[in-house]
């Protein structure tokens, strides 16, 4: 199974010790502030076999990342699971727990993820997608070298009338790729 490593971080494939620190962080209100609603260990439980399921078929996904020796998060390349004027198409997206914030962790995962997703997958594009008011990964997709049109962004169709419907498009295709 495909092991991404970077100067301090890996991503990896899920492991069954990784599940209290998933579920601890998807219980976090302030890292699930974006979201509709914070997730129990259940939740989080099938969540990671989603997330593992789909390495183990596929290679790659939304890894396990791994600081110090221990899952902080997550950090990968999915196919959205709904339809806008953007898809199909693949994403990168991240999650890490709150304790990780600010240390440049998701950055540095997401650029392995890139680099892989460029290199090895050859995709075209990427895209990444965020509420508009989360302006902290809205700031990672910029350090990654994402671009935002504001004509690009869109009502998410799983949450009609809520709040958080209102999301941001930020892309990055391969030709403009640093690694």
């Amino acid at each position: 199974m495909t092991v991404l490593r970077g100067d301090r971080v890996v991503l990896r494939p899920w492991q069954a010790r990784d599940l209290d620190a998933l579920a601890e962080l998807n219980a976090d209100r302030r890292v699930m502030r974006y979201f509709p609603q914070t997730l129990g260990r259940e939740e989080s439980a099938a969540m990671m076999d989603r997330m593992q399921a789909h390495i183990a078929a596929h290679g790659w996904g939304n890894w396990a990342l791994e600081v110090g020796g221990r899952c902080v998060g997550f950090v990968g390349l999915s196919a959205p699971r709904f339809e806008a004027h953007f898809t199909p198409c693949t994403e990168i997206g991240w999650r890490l727990a709150f304790g990780a914030w600010g240390h440049g962790y998701a950055t540095e995962g997401a650029r392995l993820a890139l680099g892989y997703g460029f290199g090895r997958l050859q995709l075209d594009a990427v895209v990444s997608y965020t509420s508009v008011g989360n302006l902290r990964s809205q700031r990672v997709m910029q350090r990654l070298g994402m671009s935002h049109d504001p004509a690009d962004d869109f009502d998410h169709p799983r949450l009609p009338g809520h709040p958080l419907q209102r999301h941001v498009l930020y892309r990055l295709p391969r030709l403009r790729w640093q690694p």
